[in-house]
C-alpha cells in the first residue's frame, strides 16, 4: 500500500498522484545518516557537542531511553522536523517501541498539535509500512 498518496487523497481530493506522493522514508532516513557523517567531519567540534547533548539526554534513567524517543518523535511532529520525525521513530524502534506504543504518541502529537501534527503523522505511518511494521 502506498501510504504517501492515501495521506495525499486524505488533504486534498484534486491534487495529483505525482504532486502528492510523500517520498520515502527509508530514503529519508538515510540521507540523514549520510549527512549526519557528512556534518561529522565538516564540524566535528560542534557535533561532539551535540553527541554528548543528546547521548546524555537520552541515556537510560528514571524515564527510559525508549520514551525519551517517543517523546522527541511527539516533539520533531509538532515542529515538522522530517528528519527528527523519521529519525526519532526509527530510534523508538530501536529502543523497543512498538507500533501500538508510536500510535499513541502519534495521538497524543495530534492532540498537543492539531492537524499539522496529524498531517506530519502520516509521515510515521508510511515508515512503518515500508518496514513491514503495520
Amino acid at each position: 500500500m502506498d501510504y504517501g498518496a492515501r495521506s495525499c487523497i486524505m488533504q486534498s481530493q484534486r491534487a495529483s498522484q505525482e504532486e502528492c506522493s510523500m517520498e520515502s522514508q527509508l530514503e529519508v532516513w538515510n540521507e540523514y545518516l549520510k549527512l549526519r557523517d557528512q556534518s561529522q567531519e565538516l564540524m566535528p567540534d560542534l557535533i561532539g557537542i551535540k553527541n554528548a547533548l543528546t547521548g546524555e539526554a537520552y541515556k537510560e534513567g528514571v524515564l527510559s531511553t525508549k520514551v525519551k524517543r517517543l517523546m522527541g518523535l511527539t516533539v520533531g511532529l509538532r515542529a515538522g522536523c522530517k528528519y527528527c520525525i523519521v529519525g526519532q521513530t526509527m530510534l523508538a524502534l530501536q529502543a523497543g517501541a512498538t507500533k501500538e506504543e508510536i500510535f499513541e504518541t502519534l495521538a497524543v502529537a495530534t492532540a498537543m498539535g492539531g492537524t499539522p501534527g496529524l498531517s506530519e503523522s502520516f509521515r510515521v505511518v508510511q515508515l512503518l509500512g515500508e518496514l513491514g511494521k503495520l
